[in-house]
């Protein structure tokens, strides 16, 4: 368990791309019940998106409860024997419902569909991505702090007030630049969406 920052990193990647993978194949494979039955991305959809105006203020709130509700969760999930299953779970996870997400869109539109999906992350994707690897490598340096074998382990006990405080700071940081991300979301992104809508 241990393992360099950047290790961990490779291991977002690997297991966001399973859940990519896996969700377009899901659509793919259930094309009929996605696509032609199916209503995600549909006419009306993104008729109802062209003519929404969401507000900053009540938008900012709903985002936020939902992206500090993630973290905190996984954050005290870090905590138990579960918590890296459950976190590596969660990234699968997200890589599904983006695998769906993307070929849904590029089925049915095509080169406007990836500009749809790009649209749909930027610019919090800029600064909420990075925050969620981040917390996936802290979610195993508190796991393996938590229950790792010796020596490790030991060596987390006589440095424990250093280690818990380094852990608290970064899960502080964490949580204030997925704040940022929240309002990138709320305020930017809203008026980068509905540009690109223009063109459907």
């Amino acid at each position: 368990m241990q393992q360099s920052p950047l290790k961990n990193c490779y291991y977002v990647v690997y297991l966001f791309t399973i859940g990519l993978f896996l969700g377009i194949l899901i659509v793919n494979v259930g094309y009929d019940t996605w696509i032609k039955d199916g209503s995600i991305l549909g006419t009306d959809m993104i008729f109802r998106l062209k003519n929404s105006s969401p507000e900053g203020i009540g938008l900012l709130g709903y985002i936020m409860k939902h992206r500090l509700f993630t973290i905190c969760m996984l954050g005290l999930l870090a905590t138990t024997m579960v918590g890296l299953p459950a976190v590596c779970g969660y990234i699968c996870y997200v890589g599904l419902a983006a695998g769906c997400l993307l070929s849904v869109a590029v089925i049915r539109y095509g080169i406007r569909g990836l500009l749809l999906m790009a649209a749909g992350i930027m610019p919090q994707g800029i600064v909420l991505i990075p925050a969620y690897v981040a917390m996936f490598i802290w979610a195993m340096g508190v796991n393996r702090m938590l229950y790792a074998k010796s020596p490790y382990k030991d060596c987390y006990v006589r440095h424990s007030r250093q280690m818990y405080l380094k852990k608290g700071v970064q899960i502080v940081g964490i949580i204030a630049v997925v704040i940022i991300g929240c309002l990138l979301e709320s305020y930017v992104n809203p008026k980068m969406l509905h540009f690109i809508l223009k063109i459907f």
